[in-house]
């Protein structure tokens, strides 16, 4: 209540007349993050509920935490074991040389993407928008460890400007806003998202760890596919998480946790999450009979981005399919496509993104379609009563 009671003391001072005005949105933003607002609708049908897209956004976060947390630790525990020291660190050595290795990268992010919110927000006299707090935690498990601080901001301020707020903002975004900052990074930086060496730390952060061998080799298993090499990593490494790839994508048991939680809550859909694996291990048998690629469907869900894709990016709710159906469609499509650009496209061994991305471009269509089949079907009915 003492909490409570002081944000209702300062707020005449964020008001239009009062002293702290220019930062009323600001305020808002904190007031109704901290405290679910009293304000209800006059006008029009709406379903008056406590869980609001703030606290949605928050369930979100605390289902991207275990991905978070062990890329961190594995982000360590390349360094250490390229370097041959790991059995010398403790766990609390090489946890802290990954957290230091990438909260940077989540300062950046948070700190470019939340900034241009905030004033956007503020120059429309509108509230801050609340979407942000997701794809500032997902940008940096979708990156390299070695990506540059500086890209990465550059990168985020042409996402959250051009691939969201020209749009209207959060809700209104017709491609997913992470997604939009790492296919930039791609096209525009190819160097610091490809290649052997940028999966892990190669330098020593604040004394911590030991700079990596001047020659090493730490390539993805799907880099090391690309490359017609046999897979180095077990499937217990690839499930764990031991394996090189970007931050938040190596564990296919910490995207689990988060995938409980995030279906546990009603946050995303099943449907959709259940047809991407679906859609890939049904390309992926295809393409084994056919004899175009030596890879079990398994090894193909566990490897690169394709669970982190299927549980928290095709899920998303303003970016995917919103018709039942089309929910099952629209999963469907990026599950199969991922497998067929991977088999397909040596030059470029992941899939996930492109995938996605290709598939909130047909979003709208599938909902449309699907929509219009249930007009028409219930039209025809209509037709053979009369």
């Amino acid at each position: 209540m003492s909490l409570r009671n002081y944000l209702d003391k300062i707020k005449p001072s964020f008001e239009k007349e009062g002293k702290l005005h220019a930062f009323k949105s600001v305020f808002e933003g904190l007031e109704t993050f901290l405290y679910v607002p009293n304000e209800t609708s006059k006008t029009g049908v709406h379903i008056h509920d406590s869980i609001d897209s703030k606290r949605i956004m928050s369930f979100v976060v605390i289902a991207l935490l275990p991905a978070l947390l062990f890329g961190m630790y594995n982000v360590g525990y390349f360094n250490y074991t390229l370097s041959n020291t790991y059995n010398d660190a403790s766990f609390f050595e090489v946890f802290f040389y990954g957290f230091l290795a990438v909260m940077p990268k989540l300062v950046v992010s948070y700190a470019v993407g939340l900034g241009i919110e905030f004033a956007w927000a503020q120059w429309k006299n509108e509230e801050i928008q609340e979407g942000f707090l997701v794809t500032g935690i997902l940008v940096p498990l979708i990156v390299p460890v070695s990506c540059p601080l500086w890209t990465l901001a550059i990168a985020t301020a042409f996402s959250v400007i051009i691939c969201k707020e020209i749009f209207g903002g959060t809700g209104m975004n017709i491609f997913n806003v992470a997604l939009c900052i790492r296919a930039f990074l791609f096209f525009s930086y190819p160097s610091t998202m490809t290649g052997d060496s940028v999966w892990v730390s190669t330098n020593s952060i604040l004394g911590v760890g030991n700079n990596l061998p001047d020659s090493f080799t730490a390539a993805t298993p799907l880099g090391e596919l690309a490359q017609h090499t046999p897979i180095t990593y077990s499937i217990s490494d690839m499930i764990v998480g031991f394996i090189p790839g970007s931050i938040g994508e190596t564990s296919v048991i910490a995207i689990a946790i988060g995938a409980i939680i995030l279906l546990w809550t009603g946050i995303a859909s099943w449907k959709t999450m259940f047809s991407v694996f679906f859609g890939g291990i049904v390309m992926s048998l295809l393409f084994k009979s056919l004899g175009m690629t030596s890879i079990e469907w398994y090894e193909h869900l566990v490897l690169g981005g394709f669970c982190f894709g299927a549980v928290f990016m095709a899920t998303d709710p303003v970016t995917s399919a919103r018709t039942e159906t089309g929910k099952y469609i629209f999963g469907f499509m990026i599950g199969a496509m991922t497998i067929i650009i991977r088999v397909m496209n040596p030059g470029y061994p992941e899939g996930m993104m492109l995938s996605i991305l290709f598939g909130n471009m047909f979003a709208p269509l599938i909902d449309y379609c699907v929509v219009q089949r249930n007009i028409d079907k219930r039209m025809k009915r209509l037709k053979t009563k009369k």
